[in-house]
C-alpha cells in the first residue's frame, strides 16, 4: 500500500465524498521520473487516476452485493498515468501523428509582456485576426508585429470582446489578486450536490454484475455533451467501464476527427442539430432515457435548451447532471471560453514553469486530463450514493479549479529523477480503426477484475445512429 497521508489522493477523495477507509485499497508503483515539473504534476496525476480507479471499485462492489471490504483493489502504474496524460502525442494513424496547435495557438511578445492566444478551430482563427484589425489570410508575422506595440490586458480585452481567445500572462500573485482568481480560490476543487424535483426519487438499483471484466458503469447511458479534451477523457472512463456512450455534436461546429480517434474509444457518435425541431425532439428522446448528462460547453450556451440543473431534475428525475468549464460558474470571466493552455496562463502556471524571460507550460495538459479523470470520478461516486439514496445529483468541475489545487493544494515530494526503465511502448495499444491503424494510450484506471482496453476504436464522428444500445435483461 503506497498511500500517504496528506496525498493528493486524499485531498481529491475527501472532495469527493468518498469513504476514507477505501484509501487503504490502493496500490502504487512504476517507473520514476514521469511528467518531470515545477509544480507536483504526477501527484496531480495519480491523484486523479486513483481516485477514478477507486471510485470505479467502489460501484463495483454495489453492484456485486458486497460492502466496502468487498471493493476491488486499485493499482496506479506512474507509466500508465504519465502516458495517458499524454495520450494525443503518443497517437498515431497508420503512423502519422495528429494535428495539434494551429500556427496561430501560441505565446506572442507585447509591449509590456506576454500572451497567449488559442486559435485552432477556424471561427477563433478569424475573431482573432478581426480583433487585431488583421486581414483573414494572416500569417504568425503580422499578428507579431500587432502584437508587438500592444499591452497585454489590452489584447486579451479586445480579443475577447471580439469572441476570440487570449490570455495575458500572469505571475500566481497577479493571479490570486484577480477577482476571477479570488473567486476560483474562495471554492472548492469540486461540488457534487444532491437535487431535487417534484417529489423524491427512489434509490437506482443497477443490475448485478457477473460477467468477466467486471464493467460497474455497465448498463448506463451517457449522453456526452464535451468537446476538446477534459470532458472526453471523463466520457472515455465511462465507456471504459462498461457504459453507453453517445456523443452529440452540432453540425454547425468544427470538431477534429484526429481529437476523436484520442477520445473516442468505447464511444458512438451523432450528429445533432438542437436548433431545429426534428434535431431537438431527438434529443429529448435520448435525454428520456439517459443516466448520466455530461456538459462541456462555455456556462450558459446550453441553458437556452433548458439544460439547467432545476428543469433536468424535473424533466429527467434521477439524472447525474455533470458540468465541467474552464472558469467556473461564477466570477466576471464565468461566461468566458477556456482552454487548458489558456488558464495555465491566467493562473500563473506558466509563469512558474518558465524560465528567464519567457513562459513555460507543463509537461502536459496535466488540467484537461486531471479534470476529466476527476469528472469521470465523480459521475461514479453519485452512481453510488444514488445506489443508497436514490435522488438526482449535481456535479461540477472547471480547469480554473484543478489549476489553483495544482499550485496550492497538491502536496510537492521530493523529485525522483529520471528514469532509464521508463518506455512509453510497454503503455501503448494498437487497433484498426475506420481511419487506420491506430496507436493509442491504454487506459490508467485500472483496479482488480476490472477492463485493461476499451470495448472498440473510435468511429467516425457524427456517424452513428441517435439511440440508445437495448440493455441486456
Amino acid at each position: 500500500m503506497t498511500h500517504a497521508r496528506n496525498s493528493g489522493t486524499e485531498q481529491a477523495w475527501a472532495a469527493l465524498g468518498g469513504d476514507p477507509a477505501l484509501l487503504e485499497r490502493i496500490d502504487g508503483g512504476g517507473p520514476a521520473g514521469v511528467l518531470p515539473a515545477r509544480l507536483p504534476v504526477l501527484e496531480l496525476a495519480r491523484s486523479t487516476v486513483a481516485v477514478c480507479a477507486l471510485a470505479a471499485a467502489e460501484l463495483a462492489a454495489r453492484r456485486t452485493g458486497g460492502g466496502s471490504g468487498a471493493v476491488p483493489r486499485v493499482r496506479v502504474d506512474d507509466g500508465a498515468v504519465g502516458t495517458a496524460f499524454l495520450s494525443e502525442r503518443h497517437l498515431r494513424i497508420d503512423g502519422r501523428a495528429p494535428a495539434t496547435f494551429a500556427p496561430l495557438s501560441r505565446f506572442w511578445r507585447t509591449a509590456d509582456g506576454w500572451v497567449r492566444t488559442h486559435a485552432n478551430y477556424p471561427h477563433h482563427r478569424a475573431r482573432l485576426l478581426t480583433a487585431l484589425g488583421l486581414p483573414d489570410d494572416a500569417g504568425a508575422d503580422a499578428v507579431a508585429a500587432v502584437l508587438a506595440g500592444r499591452r497585454s490586458v489590452e489584447t486579451e480585452e479586445t480579443v475577447y470582446a471580439a469572441g476570440g481567445l487570449a490570455v495575458a500572462l500572469r505571475t500566481p500573485e497577479e493571479w490570486a489578486a484577480h477577482e476571477q482568481g479570488a473567486a476560483i480560490a474562495a471554492r472548492p476543487l469540486l461540488t457534487l450536490d444532491r437535487t431535487e424535483g417534484p417529489g423524491p426519487v427512489a434509490p437506482r438499483r443497477l443490475a448485478p454484475l457477473a460477467a468477466a471484466p467486471l464493467l460497474p458503469a455497465a448498463g448506463l447511458r451517457v449522453l456526452d455533451l464535451t468537446r476538446v479534451l477534459a470532458g472526453p477523457v471523463a466520457t472515455r472512463d465511462l465507456a471504459l467501464l462498461g457504459a453507453d456512450v453517445l456523443r452529440i455534436d452540432a453540425p454547425q461546429l468544427p470538431e477534429s476527427q484526429d481529437a476523436h480517434n484520442d477520445t473516442g474509444f468505447g464511444k458512438r457518435s451523432v450528429s445533432l442539430d438542437l436548433r431545429d425541431r426534428a434535431g431537438r425532439a431527438t434529443f429529448e428522446e435520448l435525454l428520456a432515457e439517459a443516466d448520466v448528462l455530461v456538459t462541456g460547453y462555455r456556462p450558459g450556451a446550453l441553458e437556452a435548451y433548458g439544460l439547467t440543473p432545476e428543469a433536468l431534475a424535473v424533466r429527467r428525475p434521477g439524472l447525474v447532471l455533470a458540468q465541467v468549464s474552464a472558469w467556473g460558474r461564477y466570477g466576471p470571466w464565468h461566461e468566458r471560453r477556456g482552454f487548458d493552455s489558456l488558464v495555465q496562463v491566467a493562473s500563473g502556471i506558466a509563469a512558474l514553469e518558465g524560465g528567464p524571460g519567457a513562459p513555460g507550460a507543463l509537461p502536459a495538459q496535466a488540467l484537461d486530463h486531471g479534470t476529466g479523470h476527476l469528472l469521470a470520478a465523480g459521475i461514479l461516486r453519485a452512481l453510488s450514493d444514488q445506489h443508497d439514496e436514490g435522488g438526482s445529483r449535481l456535479l461540477r468541475l472547471a480547469l480554473g479549479q484543478t489549476a489553483h489545487w495544482l499550485c496550492n493544494g497538491v502536496p510537492r515530494r521530493p523529485d525522483a529523477g529520471t528514469s532509464e526503465t521508463y518506455d512509453p511502448e510497454k503503455y501503448l495499444g494498437s487497433v484498426d480503426g475506420v481511419t487506420g491503424r491506430l496507436r493509442y494510450a491504454l487506459p490508467p484506471v485500472s483496479f482488480a477484475g476490472g477492463p485493461t482496453d476499451w470495448s472498440r476504436p473510435p468511429g467516425r464522428l457524427g456517424a452513428d445512429s441517435p439511440r440508445w444500445r437495448a440493455v441486456a435483461a
